[in-house]
């Protein structure tokens, strides 16, 4: 039977597959199955092109020996998924309302967005923590293993089609509107942005210095991981979690089974179980 496959442009054996199925799963804790292989070739043939690289061998090597850090995280930016939205699974973002508003006055209230992508969820946030708390100190960080999509999220700005989910009152008082050769995109009011910070960290060895949280948004991107890799991400996140804070997954995903130093409040939202 024969090892390899012809899938776009660049043919890549099992073998080689099987290489780059360890490293992002090394590198990112993210497990590409079978069914992603065309995907993959698809994704990083124009990589191998531009580097010159006849197979997906050479490009192995070129990401694995020397000083190559930029284009493993080329490579890791063409490999992960980033779907998001504004107010996306809203009654996450009721919970955090009520959350915030249940916080001693004086505090700063600090949030984060741990899988933050191209920063909808984390601008989504600042819409809720500025309706709620106001000028009382508060902010939010984000972070994401992607440095393309952090580049996004740092700019604030978003085809106007991406704002379905913001209500009414908060679009008009929150984003501004483009004109002319900006028409059709919004950009995030500088007031938000100015509350949001953004950073690459990666959910496997997250950067220090941040601090702790009131709240930490993981949602959905879990479904990606093994069982165990979703054990070692909850236990390297839960140390910036505050003795009261909350930890909040996405719909399909459960941390049943995966900690025993969170209880559940409701489906998908849980706090520190030294907090009951």
């Amino acid at each position: 039977m024969n090892d390899s496959s012809q899938l776009g442009n660049i043919p890549i054996s099992n073998a080689e597959f099987g290489l780059f199925q360890k490293l992002t799963f090394q590198i990112a804790g993210i497990s590409i199955s079978e069914a992603k292989k065309v995907l993959l070739v698809g994704r990083l043939s124009r990589r191998l092109k531009a580097l010159g690289c006849d197979n997906f061998s050479q490009y192995y090597k070129h990401v694995t020996t020397g000083d190559c850090a930029a284009e493993r995280q080329t490579m890791v930016d063409l490999l992960t998924t980033n779907e998001t939205y504004f107010f996306r699974e809203p009654k996450h973002f009721d919970h955090l309302r009520q959350l915030a508003a249940s916080r001693r006055k004086g505090n700063t209230f600090r949030a984060w967005s741990a899988a933050a992508s191209s920063g909808e969820e984390a601008y989504t946030m600042a819409m809720v923590l500025a309706e709620t708390l106001g000028n009382s100190p508060w902010e939010i960080v984000g972070t994401d293993i992607s440095s393309r999509v952090l580049a996004k999220a740092q700019g604030g700005h978003y085809p106007m089609e991406r704002t379905d989910g913001i209500p009414p009152h908060m679009l008009k008082k929150y984003c501004l509107k483009g004109i002319r050769e900006q028409a059709g995109t919004l950009l995030i009011a500088r007031e938000l942005r100015e509350r949001v910070r953004f950073q690459q960290s990666n959910l496997l060895q997250p950067s220090k210095g941040i601090g702790q949280f009131d709240v930490i948004f993981l949602r959905n991107v879990m479904i990606y991981f093994e069982s165990e890799t979703k054990r070692k991400v909850v236990d390297n996140l839960l140390p910036y979690l505050k003795s009261d804070g909350h930890f909040i997954v996405g719909h399909s995903e459960s941390l049943n089974g995966l900690t025993d130093k969170l209880v559940t409040v409701a489906p998908t939202i849980y706090r520190h179980a030294k907090a009951s």
